[in-house]
């Protein structure tokens, strides 16, 4: 379980606390959703879990151990706002490899299947896919380096409506095999998806609700 204890965060230059005194616990292999306003600290909240953010109050462990940012950081695997904006490989296959001193052919070749990329063409420039695909490849990116935890930040942004679609669907193929967290002010593209939504106001957790199931 990863559990986040008391986390309060304050940016030097802010008046205020982006995150205050938050508390949340989330399950291995459970898939929760986190909606809010801009500026209702949802990124900061990835930055912080992730260990990109130290904050100055509270602790956060998984498994009842205490992790450090830097452990943080190699225990999260984070798919920030339009990722492929930051693909810095020439080839797809040469952007699934940064990063990794040695890469078993097999290990991208099980990845790209779980993402729904089985038959891409690594030789091909990233930015020759469709935007749903892009999404695709930025999470495998992440899911080669075994992460813990797969931090999601607005997945749906800026994707027409069949490719948020196919972002849901790579969601749902990874459902019960790893944990996610989502950042997201559309909570009903992953209506069913998730076991839990809370809402984020004020750098608080205000309530939540459980997801109607049915169907």
């Amino acid at each position: 379980m990863l559990d986040l204890k008391e986390i309060s965060y304050q940016p030097q230059t802010g008046e205020r606390k982006i995150i205050d005194n938050l508390n949340l616990k989330v399950h291995e292999n459970e898939i929760i959703l986190i909606c809010g306003n801009s500026g209702s600290g949802k990124t900061t909240l990835l930055e912080i879990i992730s260990g990109l953010t130290n904050p100055q109050k509270g602790e956060i462990t998984w498994k009842n151990k205490i992790l450090s940012s830097r452990q943080r950081r190699w225990f999260c695997g984070v798919v920030f706002q339009f990722p492929e904006r930051y693909f810095i490989g020439t080839t797809i296959g040469k952007e699934l490899k940064i990063g990794h001193k040695s890469l078993r052919e097999k290990n991208i070749e099980i990845v790209l299947n779980k993402v729904g990329l089985k038959k891409i063409n690594l030789t091909q420039p990233p930015e020759q896919l469709s935007g749903g695909q892009q999404r695709r490849l930025a999470v495998a990116v992440q899911l080669l380096r075994n992460p813990s935890i797969l931090l999601l930040d607005e997945p749906t942004a800026g994707l027409d409506y069949s490719m948020r679609n196919d972002v849901k669907n790579l969601i749902l193929d990874l459902k019960n095999k790893n944990t996610i967290i989502i950042v997201t002010h559309e909570p009903e593209m992953f209506e069913g998806i998730t076991s839990r939504i809370l809402f984020l106001e004020k750098g608080k957790i205000k309530n939540f609700m459980k997801e109607n199931h049915a169907g």
